[in-house]
């Protein structure tokens, strides 16, 4: 009997062609933060049932570029960089599952198909798109981590752009932001291979980081602008009211995750 082997498709033989490695995977990450408030009921179309707008500030909303380094137990990958460095931007915004204040990812896109892997795998709704951040560094004209230092961040999909931003850091700061500060309740989907049978794989999780380690989050404030596109739907997340930007340099582990209920989203 032929067995094949490997944690995620393709499964061959040696395992060695699969897309992504079996976990725990680490992470080692820029992250450019910006929270604003948009219209609460926008934020309530986005969460399926059982899932809650949050009991305070329904309309935060976080939209964060991060720039990674990531690799699985061993660091092999990290010395075969096409392997480990991607970026992506994520919108998170907050919900409530019995009485518990989640965390959730509505909107992501990333620019490397191990990461779209991971995703899926996650919970994450992980599309291709094309992502840019200026990164910080201690010589040339690259800014350094201090006061007035400016940071630029765009993110485009599909031919079109979909959010530019500039983030002017002010001071350091005890938090890099709230609304994404919480375990992720995110939906694991997967439509029946039988059509009109609805879902095969119909999954509410939550997940979050195995262990964190960051350094000093600095705060400033954020020119941010979000676009129209055919296909995409960020810009109906609008913006009303901004609250802070913030960058930060963090470390991460994600190791597995924890069902909380199946068969329940009503997701067509």
């Amino acid at each position: 009997m032929t067995s094949v082997h490997g944690y995620f498709p393709p499964k061959t033989a040696t395992g060695a062609s699969a897309l992504i490695p079996s976990p725990p995977w680490h992470y080692s990450g820029d992250l450019l933060t910006i929270e604003y408030r948009t219209d609460p009921a926008r934020v309530r179309e986005l969460l399926p049932e059982p899932l809650e707008p949050a009991a305070e500030d329904p309309g935060a909303v976080a939209l964060i570029w991060a720039d990674w380094q990531s690799c699985a137990t061993g660091g092999r990958e990290l010395l075969d960089p096409v392997l480990s460095q991607y970026k992506e931007t994520f919108a998170v915004v907050r919900c409530a599952y019995r009485g518990r204040t989640y965390s959730r990812c509505v909107y992501i896109w990333v620019d490397k198909d191990f990461a779209i892997a991971r995703g899926l795998h996650q919970g994450y709704p992980k599309k291709l798109g094309s992502i840019h951040q200026t990164r910080p560094h201690p010589y040339g004209p690259a800014p350094r981590i201090e006061a007035g230092a400016r940071f630029g961040a765009t993110l485009a999909a599909a031919d079109r752009r979909l959010a530019q931003a500039v983030v002017t850091l002010r001071e350091p700061s005890e938090t890099g932001g709230f609304v994404n500060g919480h375990p992720m309740a995110h939906h694991r989907w997967l439509p029946s291979i039988e059509n009109g049978e609805g879902l095969a794989l119909d999954e509410l999780v939550e997940s979050g980081a195995a262990s964190f380690e960051g350094g000093r989050p600095w705060v400033g404030d954020a020119e941010l602008e979000l676009f129209e596109a055919p296909t995409e739907e960020l810009a109906r997340l609008e913006i009303h009211e901004p609250i802070a930007a913030y960058y930060r340099q963090v470390g991460v582990v994600w190791d597995g995750g924890r069902l909380l209920e199946s068969g329940t989203s009503g997701a067509r």
